[in-house]
């Protein structure tokens, strides 16, 4: 008998700007290719941002990059209309759906895009970049979550943004029934609030505002372009600077979270794909 395929569509955030991101995602998925029950993994790129790709319905994974900029400048734009017109058939699909979910996962940027569209929180420019390592405190929810329940209640994580998302609007939270699983460790202003970190809206779809494909490669990269070093050293230091870069291979550091966050989802996604396909074939 021919084995059930497993499909993903990777959107692809970027804008046609160099990253390290897609490489590091495009891995990941690879890395599933054949892993459970042997079935095949496969998966195709949509240039949302930059060629106005947007996929249809038939994949059972969505995963959604990160990218560069506001998550305001396409207001308005056909990609971004046809983005959130993609987020609104999975939700709607998985609320009307019992058997065969679409699952949904947001990184950076496409997080900034997710708490636009669902309305989550406040999404506004942050008072500097962020940019680097940094920690991230889980909240109580989080101790019990498939993807971050493995991870200590600080854990590490690649975050490059100009952006924030902040304020959750509780009763939005609480309509949907989403749970807040990660902030910000901590600010080097103590006064402004810690942003959102990481959000499950269902037991499909998660979304963190940091990076959790990358690697020391990826992360390396960045630390070596000149006005990121600059920009490290002005807000953290220069002995912080060269400790991240010393720290890139602390298997308790980046390569956890790395480890413990989009593989497990695509691995529970997988599984639960293929649970339900046996059962309906049964």
């Amino acid at each position: 008998m021919k084995k059930r395929q497993i499909n993903v569509a990777v959107l692809d955030l970027y804008d046609n700007e160099p990253n390290q991101g897609m490489r590091c995602i495009k891995e990941i998925i690879e890395s599933w290719d054949g892993k459970i029950d042997d079935l095949p993994v496969s998966y195709n790129i949509y240039d949302v941002r930059y060629k106005t790709e947007v996929p249809n319905l038939k994949y059972d994974i969505y995963i959604s990059s990160g990218g560069p900029g506001s998550p305001y400048d396409g207001e308005g734009s056909k990609w971004e209309k046809e983005y959130f017109r993609l987020l609104d058939r999975i939700w709607n699909h998985n609320q009307q759906n019992n058997e065969q979910r679409k699952f949904l996962f947001f990184i950076c940027h496409s997080f900034q895009m997710m708490a636009r569209f669902f309305d989550l929180a406040t999404v506004q420019k942050r008072n500097k970049q962020s940019f680097g390592i940094i920690p991230v405190t889980r909240t109580k929810e989080a101790r019990a979550d498939q993807l971050l329940g493995e991870l200590p209640d600080t854990y590490y994580a690649a975050d490059f943004r100009q952006f924030e998302v902040v304020a959750p609007k509780e009763n939005v939270f609480r309509e949907l029934d989403a749970k807040l699983l990660s902030r910000e460790k901590f600010r080097v202003d103590p006064t402004m609030e810690r942003a959102l970190m990481a959000v499950r809206l269902s037991d499909e779809i998660f979304g963190t505002q940091y990076h959790p494909e990358a690697d020391p490669i990826s992360m390396l990269y960045h630390f070596q372009q000149p006005e990121r070093k600059t920009q490290v050293v002005a807000e953290y230091g220069e002995d912080q600077y060269y400790n991240m870069i010393e720290h890139l291979e602390d298997p308790t550091n980046i390569l956890l979270t790395r480890s413990k966050i989009l593989p497990v989802f695509l691995k529970t996604a997988i599984e639960q794909i293929a649970k339900n396909s046996d059962d309906n074939i049964h």
